[in-house]
């Protein structure tokens, strides 16, 4: 233990899922924007939105947006995929980086390409100026002027709205994943996915 949290792999676990004997009525609809019924469950949800609905008043307020970054967004999938994986990274958020990576791959990413997210730069100028404008908000809090251009040489004005909102959606859900202290569900003690 430190600091009265116990310390597993690089952070302290702070909350846990919630336990499936607390699941109520009302932990099950706070996910009900984001997965199906029938996967609104300690198993089918996921350490995350597991321990989301801790707190099933906020996970309800702050799903339906989530679900809209990843469902509806402007954005096309692979383009969300760059913004989120560049975001997490710098954040340093593994859980959400693996369970990221396969959606990226799916989104048409190559492994190579996904790689080079981590330190840039990407080869595809539409990509490179996604990078840019997440490491923008994520050291300034805004896009510089000549990003911001760059972007709209690419995207449409409600694009790099969404943009902005994805970049920020998973800075805050890094952040909370992180300061919780999450799990993976598949992690060995040393923190490996198998």
């Amino acid at each position: 233990m430190t600091d009265g949290h116990i310390v597993t792999g690089r952070r302290p676990l702070r909350l846990t899922p919630l336990p499936a004997e607390e699941w109520d009525d009302r932990a099950r609809a706070a996910l009900a924007s984001l997965i199906p019924a029938d996967r609104a469950n300690p198993a089918g949800a996921g350490n995350v939105l597991s321990t989301l609905v801790r707190h099933p008043d906020l996970t309800a307020a702050y799903l339906p947006f989530n679900a809209y970054l990843l469902t509806s967004s402007t954005l096309s999938a692979r383009i969300r995929e760059v913004a989120l994986l560049r975001v997490v990274y710098l954040r340093d958020c593994d859980y959400i980086w693996r369970h990221h990576v396969p959606i990226a791959l799916r989104a048409g990413l190559t492994a190579s390409e996904i790689e080079d997210i981590r330190c840039g730069p990407l080869s595809d100028d539409q990509d490179q100026a996604v990078l840019a404008a997440v490491d923008d908000l994520v050291d300034r809090g805004t896009v510089s002027t000549a990003v911001w251009t760059e972007l709209a040489r690419h995207f449409t004005d409600r694009q790099c709205m969404d943009l902005v909102f994805t970049i920020g959606g998973y800075y805050l859900m890094a952040a909370a994943v992180n300061t919780f202290g999450v799990e993976d569900e598949k992690s060995d003690e040393r923190g490996d996915v198998r």
